[in-house]
């Protein structure tokens, strides 16, 4: 009997040892970590890239004017997408400009339309007032710093020393077609890097948007700056009553 019990109590304690050592914490999860190698893949790497050919959800590119400034069919490769680029809701594909921003974008893109065959001319979005505000304030914080409060290249970093940067009022860029500011914000221009990753897209058409209009506000300004004719000083009067303001 105490044999049987002896055997019994030894059996329990085997079977204690053997439950703790199979015993998982929540923290020892049998599981692949992001960006961590391992030996289960032969590529030995534990992300998987995705298959060939599929396209995640929210990145759709099909206005091709709209997220990359190049004329449907010209073969142009779309900019690299950044997360939380979306379209506005109501905006439809290749939907047109309002009237005064096209016709503006259109007559300044005459002399330009073969040095920049492919750009788009016109707004892919309407231009609206809450679209040119919105691009007055991502100009003030991310192109101010080069190109100035007025678009002339006359920035804070070029007064500190660093090279000149475009002069949105010079006739070459007023002339060019809106297409083209979009591909150097996307892409980037000389000595200009480019800003995709840190502007989205419905972002660039707008800051595009208030670059028209600075250039429309200089030309209107250098208009009204010329000289007038001088008017006629009125002869004084040989003997000035005293007293008072003549």
């Amino acid at each position: 009997m105490i044999r049987g019990r002896y055997l019994t109590a030894c059996s329990c304690l085997l079977l204690l040892l053997v439950m703790a050592g199979c015993r998982y914490d929540m923290q020892d999860q049998p599981k692949i970590k992001p960006l961590r190698g391992t030996t289960f893949f032969s590529d030995r790497l534990g992300s998987r890239q995705p298959i060939e050919g599929t396209i995640p959800r929210g990145y759709l590119r099909s206005d091709t004017e709209f997220y990359t400034g190049k004329k449907a069919g010209t073969g142009a490769a779309g900019p690299t997408a950044t997360p939380g680029e979306q379209r506005i809701a109501g905006v439809q594909a290749n939907a047109p400009a309002n009237a005064a921003a096209n016709a503006q974008a259109g007559s300044q893109a005459g002399s330009q339309a073969n040095s920049f065959p492919d750009d788009v001319e016109t707004f892919p979005l309407p231009v609206t007032q809450e679209i040119v505000e919105r691009g007055r304030d991502r100009y003030a914080i991310f192109c101010s710093a080069c190109h100035g409060l007025t678009g002339n290249g006359d920035g804070m970093i070029v007064r500190r020393g660093f090279r000149r940067a475009a002069s949105f009022n010079d006739d070459r860029l007023r002339q060019a077609p809106v297409g083209h500011f979009f591909d150097a914000i996307t892409n980037g221009w000389g000595a200009m890097p480019s800003y995709s990753a840190q502007i989205a897209v419905q972002d660039r058409w707008a800051i595009i948007a208030y670059i028209r209009a600075l250039q429309l506000s200089q030309q209107n300004t250098a208009t009204a700056g010329a000289s007038p004719s001088p008017a006629a000083s009125p002869s004084p009067t040989s003997s000035p009553a005293s007293g008072g303001h003549q």
